[in-house]
């Protein structure tokens, strides 16, 4: 509201002048600008009668004005409106499937191994029902490779960490069998693909019980053949070479490149109170899928690089051994006959599935959750059917 606004609008022009005059004088006289009134409160022009110095009566007129300044009413400005009507034709494009994009699948520990119940029939400790889920997704990724980041075989008669007791004994073929009939279950989901096994701390368990009591027995191979893989192996026992899958042993420093930018470890570090990709992610600098954990994570960290922004990511897509305590660790436990105590651990069961270009290229990561024997992917559910 302006200072005009503010007058009697019934006074008489000359009268409104001579206020406005005195107004505009007394602000003037005091320093305020006519911007930093917001409004005017009150004016009150009166008369004052004195005599001056020679006794005579003087009539002089003043003026009381009670400003409020801009700042007491805040910020002036426009209203929110809602936005304008905006329309668009529809978006045209479409999806184009791009041949030159691959799959992986990555499959993580298994730990395939059994135990005997009172009855002396064999309980496994990996998950028969997230192993068969695991199986009908490859089949229907239709992959161009596999990768099993290692433990697959759980190897508890060999473990110098746990001690092995009486119904995890004699169970060690039986684990060899199962573990070769996963390498023929893999080839039949994929006839075509390239499957990559890289030796986890539990395979490694073999070659260092081996070169530890018998040490003549280590590197034996068959004769005439040294180019064969030692007999005392996971490759030979379970018949890698007849289903055409390559080998990486060599715990911890083993690893499969899926491109340039992503990589498969089994992995050598837990951070049991947090995650433990945040280790990772502190230490690579591309972008890198382990197992060893048995848990399901995903984190990334972008950084400033000489080129611009880098974001890597690390993740795990769990395990498919059993989560509820057969499978020896830190947190298990054995009853009074040697067999584990049920007590589910802090794991989660899954598979990943990546698609990617070659070369310095980008890639797709999925991590596949497997529940109970159940998944679902893609629109398509996953059931373990028994039998």
């Amino acid at each position: 509201m302006s200072l005009r606004d503010n007058l009697d609008r019934n006074q008489p022009p000359a009268v409104k002048k001579e206020v406005l005059n005195r107004i505009a004088d007394l602000l003037d006289r005091n320093g305020i600008s006519v911007d930093e009134v917001g409004r005017i409160r009150r004016v009150s022009l009166y008369q004052s009668l004195i005599k001056n110095d020679e006794g005579e009566a003087e009539v002089h007129d003043l003026a009381a004005i009670q400003l409020a300044p801009t700042w007491e009413e805040g910020p002036i400005w426009e209203p929110v409106r809602a936005g304008p009507t905006v329309k668009l034709p529809p978006a045209k494009i479409k999806p184009r499937r791009d041949t030159d994009w691959k799959t992986a699948v990555v499959l993580p520990d298994c730990q395939i191994g059994y135990f005997r119940e009172a009855d002396d029939t064999l309980e496994s400790t990996h998950d028969e029902q997230a192993i068969e889920v695991a199986l009908a997704l490859v089949k229907d990724a239709s992959p161009d490779v596999i990768v099993l980041v290692g433990d697959n075989l759980d190897f508890p008669e060999f473990s110098t960490k746990y001690l092995t007791t009486a119904p995890f004994q004699r169970t060690t073929q039986a684990s060899i069998d199962r573990a070769t009939l996963l390498c023929a279950q893999m080839r039949a989901a994929a006839p075509e693909a390239k499957i990559v096994w890289i030796a986890g701390n539990h395979e490694e368990r073999l070659p260092r019980m081996i070169a530890a009591n018998a040490a003549a027995a280590f590197g034996l191979r068959r004769g005439m053949i040294p180019e064969s893989f030692p007999v005392l192996s996971v490759p030979f026992l379970c018949r890698f070479d007849e289903y055409g899958i390559q080998y990486l042993p060599g715990y911890p420093a083993s690893m499969y490149w899926i491109n340039d930018k992503l990589k498969v470890i089994h992995g050598d570090k837990v951070n049991s109170s947090g995650v433990t990709a945040s280790k990772y992610l502190g230490r690579e600098k591309v972008s890198v899928l382990y197992g060893h954990i048995h848990r399901r994570e995903w984190a990334e960290i972008t950084r400033q690089d000489w080129d611009g922004p880098r974001t890597i990511l690390a993740a795990s897509p769990g395990c498919l051994a059993k989560i509820s305590g057969e499978v020896p660790s830190v947190k298990g436990g054995t009853d009074l006959d040697g067999r584990p105590v049920r007590r589910y651990e802090d794991w989660q069961q899954g598979i990943a599935i990546v698609e990617y270009l070659e070369g310095d290229n980008p890639f797709h990561l999925e991590l596949v959750p497997i529940r109970e024997g159940e998944a679902r992917w893609r629109g398509k559910d996953y059931r373990f059917l028994n039998g």
